[in-house]
This record gives structure tokens, sequence and C-alpha cells, in this order.
């Protein structure tokens, strides 16, 4: 006999509430099981700490008998220290979102990118100097030694004039 650790379903409509069982892996989802180690209710604050309640010791020995948890109640263990995060497997790939989903990941990212060059870009050109600014730049570096030669000129005619 296979042994599943899962969760079966209980509640009202859209007011889910789930016990977490001990049951043979050919029974039914809500079916009859052997033996209930825990309790998860979504509706509850991802911090709240009623929101998950695990049995470890029941839950201990059943891994111990041979039980494998699903997917959704290893992830609890995991986050109770009891067990590993579940390994994905390749054929099912559960965790991937599907293609057009992908796709669109995939030209999300691309826009990124593509504003994040463009961003660069302008940045450096903000940096750099252009034409109208280093074509100012020039003249008034040229008429600044020229001032100052005008200057130099102007108290040799002085001079000239007291003499």
């Amino acid at each position: 006999m296979s042994l599943k650790i899962r969760l079966s379903r209980g509640g009202a409509k859209k007011r889910p509430y789930y016990r977490i069982v001990i049951a043979d892996s050919r029974r039914s989802r809500d079916g009859r099981f052997i033996e209930r180690v825990g309790s998860y209710n979504p509706m509850l604050a991802k911090d709240h700490e009623d929101r998950v309640k695990l049995d470890q010791e029941r839950i201990k020995y059943w891994l111990s008998v041979g039980a494998t948890p699903s997917d959704r109640v290893a992830r609890f263990l995991a986050k109770a220290d009891m067990g590993e995060m579940p390994v994905i497997h390749e054929q099912t790939k559960k965790h991937l979102p599907k293609a057009k989903a992908q796709e669109r990941l995939a030209e999300a990212e691309e826009k990124k990118k593509a504003m994040a060059e463009a961003a660069a870009e302008a940045e450096a050109a903000a940096a750099a100097p252009t034409e109208a600014e280093a074509a100012a730049e020039k003249p008034a570096a040229e008429e600044a030694p020229a001032e100052e030669a005008a200057a130099e000129e102007a108290p040799a005619e002085e001079e000239k004039k007291e003499a």
C-alpha cells in the first residue's frame, strides 16, 4: 500500500479549508483516510500562526514508514524544517508559466533592455558636450587671452602719456 501525505478539502463554497491527512494513494481526494495530521486554512494571512498546523511527531513517523508528501504538503514541511523543498520534475513543469506567458515575459525583458540602453545613451549624450556647447567654449577661451593682452597694453600706453 503506497501512502501519501496530502490535502483533503473541506469547508464551504469559496471558503476552503484543508485537512492534512495520511491516505492510501488510490483513494479519492476527500475520501477515506488513515489519520489526520494537520490542517491548512488558506483564508488566513500568510504570517498567521494558525494558517498551517502540523502534528510533527506523527508526520515524522509516517515519513519514516514510507509515506510521500504531495508538492504542497512538502512545501509546508520544508517551512517547518521537517523536509526538503520538493523537486519539480522536468515532465510536469508545474512551476513554469505557459508558452504565451513565457513569450510575454521575454518581450517585457527585451523592452526593459531597450529602455535601459536608451537611458544609458541619453546619459552619455548629456555628459558629453554638444557641438554648440563645444563651439561656445572655444571662442570664450580664445577671447580671454585677447582681453588680457589688451589689459597689458593699456598700462604701457599710460606710461608713454606720462613721459
